[in-house]
């Protein structure tokens, strides 16, 4: 029979490994990233909503506020692995104060370049997360001109 305290050396154990393959995999700013999330989650006043389903299956959506035609806040939101997660976190924080033309020039490569450490074959998480921030422009300047 394990005791409270072997039970909770196993479990800081197992959590130390956690950390440290998280680290390995996705390094030093996808660690942080994953213990303190940031830009995720659905925004209610978004100005711009933008909706994709990649060929991998996950779905990103990302969110925008406009304040005199730059970014003010936005979110990501994804039924995806960790990684779409953690490109739609980092696609948003590049798209803050920028206006729809800087966002139009943000690539994939830029999102895993602010990651920093990224494993390839998941990288086309980073180039979902950006054409969904696009659609998202797109949809603001619709609305902003009235026009398709």
């Amino acid at each position: 029979m394990m005791t409270d305290k072997k039970y909770d050396a196993l479990i800081d154990e197992i959590q130390g490994k956690i950390l440290l393959e998280t680290q390995e995999i996705y390094g030093e700013r996808g660690l942080e990233r994953w213990q303190n999330p940031q830009f995720n989650g659905r925004l209610d006043d978004a100005d711009a909503h933008g909706r994709i389903t990649g060929k991998c299956g996950d779905t990103m959506e990302i969110f925008l506020c406009f304040d005199n035609n730059r970014v003010s806040k936005a979110s990501s939101f994804t039924d995806g692995c960790f990684s779409s997660r953690l490109c739609g976190s980092f696609a948003a924080e590049l798209a803050i104060g920028k206006n729809p033309e800087e966002l139009f020039d943000l690539t994939g490569e830029d999102v895993l370049k602010a990651i920093g450490t990224f494993p390839k074959k998941e990288a086309h998480c980073a180039f979902l997360a950006v054409k969904t921030m696009q659609e998202a422009v797109n949809a603001y300047l619709v609305k902003q001109t009235g026009q398709k």
